[in-house]
């Protein structure tokens, strides 16, 4: 099974719960202090750290003095936007303390759905980690509505770790993994340490354990499970309610580890694969070869386009012969494509009349 110390790519869930204090309404600054000190120790090692933080809405309460019940959606994203801020104040803080740059990424499910959105994001904090800064993800709760809603940051954790190709997603909640029925109720459940694959039997164990504050419950927590190995990412259920968390979980506190069951490129090469395309590119063969040693296919080597498609829809990619070498996922529209075919990277913005990406199909969204 995974273990911390391996992984990549990390992503990490923060609850309302482990983040406010639910009688006071207080931001656990003492606790924030010390998962900093984690992340700022496994970034040392190489690793990339993405958190996935809930907790605007549990603060801005507690700021307006609303009622821990729950509260009508207007009264929620008030409360969002003014804890929101103060939210991303406090990373900020904590992690400066350490030298590292916190980034802000506000986020809906829409923004997951449509592919445009999606490669956005993607390339966002793609650039963010390589600039060394650590992402803050958070549901934009100011403006979304249900039917745009994750409604919970345990999906929303696991739609990023897919989006960015992370190896490794941990949850830190108020329960320390899976066990075959809800422990609070019933003295009789087993923790259950690995999960191999997520059967409807180990669906069936999920109660709906959580907090006043957290909206996720076990069952959300299986949810992001499933999204998250079958993209390749192994997943762990951890209990977080102490300070340094994370160096707990490395030194063997109880989890639930669920196996990733492929690997994250693998699984994205698959998916993009699966797609039909809305378009081709026709390439020259100096294109071609470059394409074989593992690089992006840029517009100067394109010498034609067909079909009607839209930023990051899947185009297929063809040689000289009419022979098709792959697919991949488009930066440009085809009115775009047209435009810029057979020009260097460095006249697109000229061209266009506006700065553009250097690749036409980055080689991350590419299958051969």
């Amino acid at each position: 099974m995974a273990t911390l110390t391996d992984a990549k790519r990390l992503v990490v869930k923060i609850g309302s719960a482990l983040l406010v204090d639910a009688k006071t309404g207080a931001l656990r600054q003492e606790w924030l202090k010390s998962l900093a000190a984690d992340v700022a120790r496994i970034r040392e090692r190489g690793t990339d750290v993405v958190l996935v933080s809930s907790g605007s809405i549990a603060l801005g309460r507690g700021v307006l003095g609303l009622p821990p019940a729950a509260l009508p959606l207007e009264q929620s994203q008030a409360a969002a936007a003014v804890g929101q801020i103060r939210l991303a104040r406090a990373y900020e803080e904590v992690l400066a303390l350490h030298g590292i740059i916190a980034g802000q990424v506000l986020v809906t499910l829409e923004d997951s759905h449509d592919r445009r959105r999606y490669l956005n994001s993607r390339a966002t904090m793609e650039t963010m980690l390589s600039l060394g800064v650590t992402p803050i993800v958070n549901e934009n709760d100011t403006i979304a509505t249900d039917e745009i809603r994750y409604g919970d940051n345990d999906r929303l954790a696991a739609q990023v770790a897919v989006t960015i190709g992370a190896d490794q997603l941990v949850l830190l909640s108020d329960v320390d993994g899976l066990y075959t029925a809800n422990p609070r109720i019933n003295s009789d459940a087993k923790h259950l340490d690995n999960v191999d694959k997520i059967t409807p039997e180990i669906e069936g164990m999920a109660g709906d354990v959580g907090s006043g504050l957290s909206k996720g419950g076990m069952i959300t927590k299986i949810m992001a499970a499933r999204m998250a190995t079958e993209a390749g990412c192994a997943m762990a259920i951890a209990l977080g309610t102490e300070n340094s968390p994370l160096a707990l979980l490395e030194n063997g506190a109880r989890t639930t580890w669920f196996a990733a069951q492929t690997d994250p490129q693998v699984a994205r090469k698959r998916w993009i694969a699966s797609m039909k395309p809305a378009g081709n590119v026709t390439i020259d063969d100096g294109a071609k070869a470059a394409l074989m040693r593992g690089n992006s296919l840029l517009p100067a080597g394109v010498t034609q386009v067909s079909g009607r498609f839209g930023r990051g829809d899947v185009v297929a990619i063809m040689d000289a012969l009419g022979v098709q070498l792959g697919q991949g996922l488009t930066r440009y529209t085809a009115a775009e494509s047209r435009q810029i075919l057979g020009r260097r990277s460095h006249d697109i913005a000229t061209i266009l009349g506006y700065e553009g990406r250097a690749a036409l199909v980055h080689r991350d969204d590419m299958v051969l």
